[in-house]
């Protein structure tokens, strides 16, 4: 929604991992044994990652971070990085959402193997189970969305990622908002938050 109102890219960290895991490039087979058990990549290997993605044309009049940084260093070899090329973060938006809401929504999420099309199982489910409405490939659950794996990065979010609160609020950056309710409404609140209405 952010990236067609402000026609900048979205760049989502867990995309670009997922893209390195699929096409089994070395970052990606490093990735793949932190991602499956819930924990975070090393920050070296996000770090080039984004680095590399936000040197592209299109991200040159902007971009919108997606589940980076996760860690307070993170944030800092970011400001750092951003600051070499002559920009800073301007915005901050952190969607508020309760444990179980995450867990119900994550493991419910079905992936089409065919067009890469997703699904949920309570909130959007394809019209033949197991079976993607688009291609009719088959749908499965990946790996870092099974409930195990999302309890642990619940546990990894507390630890490393909810810090980052403080670290934007401090410098005036941040907006909180409630992540529940319709995507709709989620969506107005984040318009709102960051004066976009």
């Amino acid at each position: 929604m952010l990236e067609e109102r402000l026609r900048v890219p979205q760049i989502a960290s867990g995309d670009l991992l997922r893209a390195a895991v699929r096409n089994g490039t070395d970052l990606g087979r490093q990735a793949k044994q932190f991602m499956d058990r819930g924990a975070l990549v090393p920050d070296e290997l996000v770090l080039g990652m984004i680095d590399e993605r936000l040197g592209q044309p299109d991200a040159r009049e902007g971009f919108i971070l997606d589940g980076f940084p996760r860690t307070v260093p993170q944030a800092e070899a970011l400001d750092r990085k951003l600051s070499a090329r002559g920009i800073a973060i301007d915005r901050v938006v952190a969607v508020n959402v309760p444990d179980a809401e995450i867990i119900q929504r994550i493991s419910g999420r079905r992936t089409c193997r065919g067009c890469g099309a997703m699904f949920h199982v309570v909130f959007d489910p394809p019209r033949e189970a197991n079976t993607c409405s688009k291609c009719g490939a088959e749908l499965y659950q990946r790996d870092d969305d099974a409930e195990k794996t999302v309890r642990a990065r619940l546990e990894v979010y507390a630890q490393s990622t909810a810090p980052l609160i403080a670290y934007y609020s401090a410098r005036q950056l941040l907006k909180e908002i409630d992540g529940t309710g319709s995507p709709k409404s989620i969506e107005q609140r984040i318009l709102d938050a960051l004066g976009l209405n």
